[in-house]
């Protein structure tokens, strides 16, 4: 598809990921892509991504060598010229009909959320942090419907729109900072189930420890942004503290969940809930203490 062609291109930021890179692309590769660009940025890799490109010789690679996967969005959005911007992660599987909807969604509203499955990787049992994120992450109808913002792992808005907000904000939590500038500004947002796709739930404790480190980094800066000052750092004390207490009411969606597959999983995805919000309150106070996490 000729750059100048599209009317559509998706985005898809990448940083050494290569099996997931490959998988999100097999599934595209069988959707009807006619006016529609494939656009990988990839954030400076060090895996060889040529054996990739072999494969996908309808496939446009750049590079964004700064690193951050907002500045990945910003340069595909850049390195583009379609007037319907679709914004997909490289670890997401998009679902059969999804690039179709995504294609129809910029006539919708100005911005557009996808629905987000979660399935794992690995067999099971689950682990506990498989079991937490199959009940906790990727809360779309909330985000969009209460919440006001769509991640950006399955977004779609149009040019104009995005040039009247403007760039995504790397070290913030640049999907909800980016939505809620759209709001401001005074464009809608929708949900649209038909654009769905799956992302893997992380396989431990480790992988999950890293996903919410890295928010609550981005949590923090967006907070500081609107609330700075000392009223703002006791405002996150407070909000820390309630934290500290948030497992007691999530506690029964993981102990009567239907997604999950038994006492064991149940029990291990309980600890997991615990000992999460736990540290999510201390990491929360030493931000306030004006510490590093």
């Amino acid at each position: 598809m000729s750059i100048m062609n599209a009317e559509c291109v998706v985005i898809i930021p990448h940083y050494n990921d290569i099996a997931r890179l490959r998988r999100c692309l097999a599934a595209l590769a069988v959707q009807g892509r006619a006016g529609v660009e494939i656009l990988v940025v990839d954030n400076g890799s060090t895996e060889s991504l040529e054996p990739v490109k072999a494969e996908n010789p309808a496939v446009r690679f750049v590079t964004e060598p700064a690193k951050g996967a907002a500045l990945a969005r910003n340069r595909g959005v850049m390195e583009s010229r379609a007037a319907t911007l679709v914004f997909l992660d490289s670890d997401c599987i998009p679902a059969p009909g999804w690039l179709a909807a995504a294609s129809r969604a910029g006539g919708r509203a100005d911005i557009v959320g996808g629905a987000i499955d979660v399935f794992d990787e690995t067999p099971p049992p689950r682990s506990g942090a498989e079991a937490f994120e199959t009940v906790f992450a990727f809360n779309y109808k909330d985000y969009i419907e209460r919440k006001g913002f769509s991640v950006t792992a399955n977004l779609v808005t149009t040019r104009p729109v995005f040039e009247a907000v403007g760039p995504f904000v790397n070290g913030l939590s640049e999907d909800a900072e980016w939505c809620f500038r759209a709001r401001d500004r005074g464009f809608r947002l929708a949900l649209d189930e038909a654009m769905r796709v799956s992302h893997p739930t992380r396989s431990d404790w480790p992988a999950l420890v890293r996903k919410w480190r890295r928010i609550a980094r981005e949590m923090f800066a967006l907070h500081r942004q609107a609330h700075p000052g000392t009223a703002g750092r006791l405002r996150w004390v407070l909000r820390a503290l309630a934290m500290a207490a948030s497992w007691v009411p999530h506690l029964p969606r993981i102990l009567f969940s239907r997604r999950l597959g038994g006492a064991g999983e149940r029990a291990r995805g309980a600890a997991t809930l615990i000992r999460l919000r736990l540290l999510r309150s201390w990491w929360m106070l030493r931000q306030a203490a004006g510490a590093s996490i």
